[in-house]
């Protein structure tokens, strides 16, 4: 694993961190096996300790990491029962976003997803990394044009976590395909206007997610 060397103008060194891990993360160039230590990611990066010290602890607050042996870091993993909840908690959130767009959007809401979705699928690699970071998009569309920022906060939380778990590396045992689509009935649902069609519609949609994920990490138990 090498890390580029950052320089203290570009933004804020903590955040400069945190950027780096979580892509480092979601490539899978820091798996389960590894363990991140603040005096070596400082030398790697040419920084001193503190905004790695304050990068990785910002990543254990949001579940992503976890404090390994004499204060190190590795990634923090989920049992199905941390998945399951993951995707209830999802459904609450991307639900209530459906049903306040369902009443609240604008035409120009709707065009603007309707292209998203469109620009977001066309994926011309199909890695876990690109299935994973257009399917955030999307969703993250929705949430952001409900217009409530703790909502919007929440779902960052969680897809934050849930890039770092072990099911985004199970789901290549699957056909890629699968884990994005189906999102444009997403839209005309909210455009009916129907809130609580809305709610089930999402629900429905992010229940499909998980039962994809869970086979796949079943096929994954399978083959060890």
């Amino acid at each position: 694993m090498k890390f580029r060397s950052i320089q203290p103008q570009r933004k804020r060194l903590a955040d400069e961190v945190y950027e780096q891990l979580k892509l480092a993360i979601m490539r899978r160039e820091i798996g389960a096996g590894d363990v991140l230590v603040q005096e070596k990611l400082a030398a790697d990066m040419q920084i001193s300790r503190t905004p790695v010290r304050e990068a990785l602890m910002r990543l254990e607050q949001e579940g992503v990491l976890e404090v390994s042996n004499r204060g190190s870091f590795r990634l923090y993993r989920m049992d199905d029962l941390e998945i399951r909840e993951l995707y209830q908690s999802r459904a609450a959130i991307e639900g209530q976003c459906a049903r306040i767009l369902a009443v609240n959007h604008t035409a120009d809401d709707m065009a603007e997803l309707r292209d998203l979705v469109r620009r977001k699928e066309d994926i011309a690699t199909p890695t876990v990394e690109a299935y994973f970071e257009a399917n955030r998009d999307i969703h993250r569309a929705f949430v952001e044009r409900a217009g409530n920022r703790y909502l919007l906060e929440m779902f960052d939380m969680i897809w934050g976590k849930a890039m770092a778990f072990r099911i985004f590396a199970a789901i290549e045992a699957l056909d890629l395909e699968k884990s994005l689509g189906a999102h444009m009935p997403l839209i005309d649902v909210i455009e009916s206007g129907d809130r609580t069609e809305a709610l089930e519609v999402f629900t429905a949609h992010i229940q499909d997610g998980f039962d994809l994920q869970m086979e796949a990490l079943a096929n994954l138990e399978t083959e060890r």
